[in-house]
């Protein structure tokens, strides 16, 4: 039976593009690679050692990075950031998309729509309003006032994919909810939060990635080196080592190593949360 021409051609387009997507992977880790394979060198063979893993293995550079460094109260306080913004973007977002899809009130689209157009603003054009509310309010260089400003930041994008993820609820949930005795509240804790797993999912390691990346707000808003987030303190450790490579490149898999555990471990419920409607409006 002859080879059919049609078949002929799906194989070399699927092979195509398998390798296309392989090199385009290729192309994105390798950085990533090269700043681990960096780590464990010394300064002496970072630039002249070409083997694929290192024939001088330095294991002392993650310790001098997190000592010198003076990682662990970064680290902790980006800990306690993302924990506590994530947090509170969860609930707070979570709150108002219920009320916006599924309840009635004046105004609710005005206010849907202002969300939307938040969404259009560069987050770099908010820093300046957040950092004069914050100095009115006595929030500056304080955790409480880094912490609400990034909340502020995360909800508008949040509560747009779970709203449109509640518009797709069935209605007879909720009749079941109120007959078994569900106000409001109850139906958003015990029926609208479990199926928006996927659509959380997915608001958490983003809001994750941009609160443990964030920058330029701690720098307006934080003076004090003890509340400084982990970003803070890597360009800090980069101007004290920026020739010493090894060490700066523990540093950065030191800042790095949490945002790629927590993308893969919930790296299943990405795919699942955009193809259940997380972002189709």
């Amino acid at each position: 039976m002859g080879i059919n021409r049609y078949q002929v051609y799906k194989f070399f387009k699927l092979t195509f593009i398998q390798i296309f997507l392989m090199s385009v992977a290729v192309t994105c880790l390798f950085p990533l690679f090269w700043m681990v394979r960096s780590a464990f060198m010394t300064n002496d063979t970072i630039f002249t050692d070409k083997s694929f893993i290192p024939k001088i293995i330095q294991l002392g550079n993650f310790a001098q990075a997190w000592t010198d460094g003076n990682f662990g109260v970064y680290f902790l306080n980006s800990i306690i950031y993302t924990a506590s913004v994530v947090t509170g973007i969860v609930i707070v977002s979570s709150l108002a998309a219920y009320a916006f899809s599924r309840l009635n009130f004046p105004g609710k689209n005005f206010f849907f729509y202002m969300f939307v157009a938040a969404m259009m603003i560069p987050l770099p054009g908010s820093f300046v309003p957040l950092f004069v509310l914050m100095n009115k309010l006595g929030l500056v260089n304080t955790r409480i006032g880094y912490i609400l400003c990034m909340i502020n930041v995360g909800l508008s994008l949040s509560i747009f994919l779970l709203k449109t993820f509640f518009d797709k609820m069935p209605a007879d949930l909720e009749d079941a909810a109120r007959i078994d005795g569900c106000g409001k509240l109850g139906i958003w804790w015990y029926v609208a939060l479990p199926l928006a797993q996927p659509a959380i999912a997915v608001i958490v390691i983003f809001n994750s990635l941009n609160v443990w990346n964030e920058y330029i707000l701690a720098s307006l808003l934080l003076n004090d080196n003890s509340k400084m987030p982990l970003q803070k303190g890597l360009m800090v450790f980069q101007g004290a080592h920026s020739v010493d490579y090894p060490i700066l490149m523990a540093g950065l898999t030191i800042a790095a190593l949490p945002i790629i555990l927590i993308y893969l471990v919930m790296q299943k419920h990405i795919i699942k949360g955009l193809s259940s409607g997380a972002i189709v409006g």
